[in-house]
């Protein structure tokens, strides 16, 4: 990193590599979960509906928001700290920011 840094390479065109495996391996437990919903598993809202009488239909469809929005919320929070704590690594003239100097 620091010899890419040295032949003038900016910090994010070093970062982004990271960056997106940071973003897939935070990512990767919640897809494999919605993958196997209601194939392998009833989740307990979604069974929950269905025992006291509504439509397995509209149990299905409420399942599917509460897993969208689970996984939104994942990768809106992976993003933001990603994101925040890529500006923290580096000032204004792109130099790498000491340790001891860095914002909490």
């Amino acid at each position: 990193m620091l010899a890419l840094i040295n032949i003038g390479a900016s910090p994010r065109n070093i970062l982004l590599p990271f960056v997106r495996q940071a973003m897939e391996t935070a990512l990767l437990p919640t897809l494999n979960s919605m993958m196997g919903k209601g194939i392998v598993s009833l989740p307990g809202m979604m069974t929950g509906q269905i025992l006291s009488g509504t439509l397995p239909m509209t149990a299905i469809l409420y399942q599917i928001a509460i897993m969208i929005a689970i996984c939104a919320v994942v990768c809106l929070a992976s993003f933001g700290s990603l994101h925040f704590g890529y500006q923290t690594l580096y000032n204004g003239r792109n130099q790498i920011t000491p340790e001891e100097n860095r914002p909490l």
